[in-house]
């Protein structure tokens, strides 16, 4: 039995988000059905690349839709019919048309979501991925190290912002259908796409909302010293990441110690980077590496422990053996399209593994099996094995009476456990005085004050246990025995190595979750490897996509990518909540951070399936806008502006007060405005160049046309939607009583988790833990 087996989602979005939310959730066994306009359809069955004529030809509605049936019906003529079928759901999924019905239907989860969330300005309704990805600060961001005159970037493929937006909503409202199945009580979610983006950059921002860390409003605000970076070798690109002593030894033992290298200190990636310095090491390795393979170099780099791999394209995870090893691509039948490899989900549960089993639906394939079976009752599934457990600080929220142990470190892991805390989960990190938590020791003033760790670790509990020793290990096993998931993000084999692996924890809790995060996953050909966020980006074949046209892969932001590891790995282990409390049986669940962040350019990945087409860096070109980039304005500002049709591009014309541009007949359709996009884009940066990039993307918004200025640091951090929205949260501080911080990008009516407490400090729950959570244990009942 899939996880979700038993539930039922009506789909109402025919958005990106909203189909990629639905698709999670139809992937483990949810019967999602997706309600469509007769003739049309939903918009992404018109959007590119598309194969084949008619309903069923496009490659991104077969990508986001396998699994679900498709249910033809008016919502205006047939409007209770509509609620009839919402009546028999578990969970609605909207792009915002369904606002205020959760009060007819409050035994239902209700989750819509839109690019700027529901209270946002309605002239931010049409906004499109672009504009959200730049409105975030992402793009200005991207790529790291950038060349100044030329524009940032909208990211690896067309619909980064859209899948984190989907991403969200499903873990949402998985946990909501876990707190209903406790409840029996419904929620109305609110995802704000421009909010879930901000929010995965807490590691980032959480220092510089508290000015602990000076935002300077430039385009490196996000990148990090030292000499990482793309190199051209025989066969394509590497990438290598260096910050520490041990990453350079093994880079000269690597390099066979050339004698140029000794004109740098051993630990100067950790305490003398300078611009020269990075520029000379450049050189040396670019040309160094210029003539190997680049699997070649990126094996003999690993064995060394060296952070260098390959810059996969689309074909090459095609015929990856770890992606082969772990099932990541499943052929599938489509009536239309044929056959091809789809990629399925980055995570791997033992017990209830997602699967595709349909093909996207022809429109409205299944309207008259499901309308005719509207009178009978559903039954929504039923709670088998209860284990809600009292808090210390009742704090509601649908996970409330959830237990999470938590062995992580810098930023996937522990960014995995905020989202469960704020879902209302008690998250306790079991840490250690002789050697703290990585991300303490980085930027503060003590292991207590350590901005990094603030920002990423607000309402988590924090015991301090010497796993080492005899009696802490005795200890943290008392704490498995009494909760629910355990979560570890540590290199491949540690949990194994003490003894913690997932057979010795069900020795001890027969149904324990346990959710592991590496890079390649827990196994494979490649799983002894280990990277970083921007070695997980190029792997998963994002960083070849980001670029300008006929140049070389870039990457997007350095930072960006363990964030969304840590999301996937929460959707994951609420999953396997669910099934838990539903079956009464645990799992072993396995997160690839490379496949999450292959699953962020699927769409991508399944084109180049069926049309064998090599995917390329492509600048902010879009096969189904025009224009659509980011354009210069005045004080070095950028704004995003996104044309979906022709009656837009005159309203922008008419904007800019540029008859001349709306009767050039090279611009006169979408077609010619595609093929003369080069000079389309220069006359376009000629007319913003000396503009106030906020006042022009209010200018264009009120005209209709999809606009936002490219947000720097200083704009996301002074963004009063954010503000409204409390993705800024007030905390308490040890040290200064309160402290901003990044707290949830969804917003829920009913039952929110109450988030007042920050990070803390090592060891502060100790006695908690010991003398609560463990008293009752026939062992340490006397401690």
């Amino acid at each position: 039995m899939s996880a979700l087996t038993g539930f039922r989602v009506v789909e109402l979005a025919g958005s990106v988000a909203g189909e990629y939310c639905g698709k999670l959730l139809a992937d483990f066994g949810a019967e999602v059905i997706k309600v469509e306009a007769a003739g049309r359809g939903s918009p992404t069955r018109a959007m590119a690349p598309i194969l084949d004529d008619g309903c069923d030809g496009s490659v991104l509605f077969a990508y986001l839709n396998t699994n679900k049936h498709s249910v033809v019906l008016d919502t205006a003529s047939a409007a209770e019919r509509l609620h009839e079928l919402i009546g028999t759901a578990d969970a609605v999924i909207d792009d915002g048309a369904a606002a205020g019905w959760a009060d007819r239907h409050p035994n239902v989860v209700f989750c819509s979501i839109t690019p700027f969330g529901q209270n946002a300005a309605a002239d931010y309704a049409n906004a499109k991925s672009i504009n959200v990805f730049h409105a975030s600060g992402w793009g200005y961001h991207t790529p790291s190290h950038p060349d100044a005159s030329k524009p940032p970037l909208q990211g690896p493929g067309r619909f980064m912002a859209d899948y984190e937006a989907g991403l969200e909503g499903a873990l949402c409202v998985a946990a909501t259908l876990f707190g209903r199945l406790h409840t029996g009580r419904g929620e109305a979610i609110d995802i704000s796409g421009h909010a879930v983006l901000v929010s995965r950059a807490d590691c980032i921002l959480g220092r510089l909302i508290t000015g602990e860390v000076p935002a300077l409003g430039t385009r490196d605000d996000y990148d990090q010293q030292g000499p990482a970076s793309f190199f051209a070798c025989a066969d394509g690109f590497v990438y290598l990441y260096m910050t520490s002593r041990a990453h350079w030894l093994g880079v000269k033992k690597l390099m066979g110690q050339p004698v140029w290298l000794d004109d740098f200190d051993d630990d100067w990636l950790e305490f003398s980077v300078t611009v020269d310095k990075v520029k000379a090491f450049q050189q040396g390795f670019a040309a160094w590496v210029v003539d190997l393979d680049k699997e070649t170099a990126a094996d003999e780099a690993q064995r060394l422990g060296v952070p260098l791999v390959p810059v996969n394209e689309a074909a090459d995870l095609h015929h990856s053996p770890q992606y082969r090893h772990r099932g990541f691509f499943q052929n599938v039948r489509h009536p239309v399209l044929g056959d091809a490899a789809y990629p399925t989900v980055p995570y791997l549960l033992s017990a209830s593994p997602a699967a595709i089993c349909s093909a996207a639906p022809a429109l409205g394939e299944h309207t008259a099996a499901v309308l005719s079976r509207l009178d009978s009752p559903h039954s929504p599934p039923a709670v088998r094995a209860p284990q809600l457990k009292p808090p210390k600080n009742p704090r509601g929220g649908p996970l409330e009476g959830v237990r999470v142990v938590e062995l992580t470190k810098v930023w996937a892991g522990p960014y995995a456990g905020k989202l469960l805390a704020m879902l209302g989960a008690e998250v306790i990190k079991v840490e250690t005085a002789a050697l703290p938590e990585e991300m303490r020791a980085y930027g503060g003033t003590d292991i207590n004050h350590a901005p990094f760790f603030l920002s990423i670790n607000p309402e988590i509990l924090s015991v301090d246990l010497d796993i080492k020793s005899a009696e802490g290990m005795a200890q943290l096993r008392e704490l498995i025995a009494r909760s629910d998931i355990v979560i570890n993000n540590l290199r491949p084999g540690a949990m194994e190595r003490q003894g913690l692996g997932y057979r010795e924890l069900t020795e001890i809790k027969p149904d324990i979750i346990s959710v592991s995060i590496k890079m390649w996953g827990n196994d494979g050909p490649l799983g002894h490897q280990t990277g970083y966020a921007p070695c997980f980006a190029a792997l998963a074949g994002l960083a070849s996509l980001v670029g300008y046209p006929g140049g070389p892969p870039l990457g997007t932001s350095m930072r960006y990518g363990d964030s969304t590891v840590g999301a996937a790995a929460a959707y994951a282990a609420v999953i396997a909540l669910l099934h838990r409390d539903l079956s009464g049986t645990g799992q072993f669940v396995d997160i690839s951070a490379v496949e999450t962040l292959s699953s962020m350019i699927g769409d991508c990945l399944l084109e180049q399936s069926l049309t064998g087409r090599r995917l390329e860096p492509d600048g902010n070109n879009h096969p189904d806008m025009c224009p659509h980039g980011c354009y210069p304005c005045a004080d070095g500002s950028w704004i995003s502006v996104a044309v979906a049709n022709d009656g837009e591009w005159h309203r922008l014309c008419d904007v800019f007060a540029a008859p001349a541009l709306a009767d050039d007949p090279r611009y006169a359709t979408f077609g010619e405005r595609r093929k003369q996009v080069e000079a389309l884009d220069a006359d376009l940066a000629r007319l913003t160049r000396d503009l106030d990039a906020e006042d022009l993307a209010r200018r264009l918004r009120a005209a209709g046309v999809p606009a936002t200025k490219s947000a720097n640091a200083i704009d996301v951090i002074g963004d009063q939607q954010l503000w409204d929205r409390e993705l800024y949260r007030f905390v308490s501080d040890h040290r200064e009583g309160q402290r901003p911080v990044l707290g949830p990008a969804w917003r829920m009516t009913r039952g929110p988790a109450r988030i007042e407490r920050g990070a803390p400090d090592l060891g502060e729950d100790t006695d908690y833990v010991l003398h609560e959570i463990l008293a009752t244990s026939p062992t340490l009942g006397g401690l």
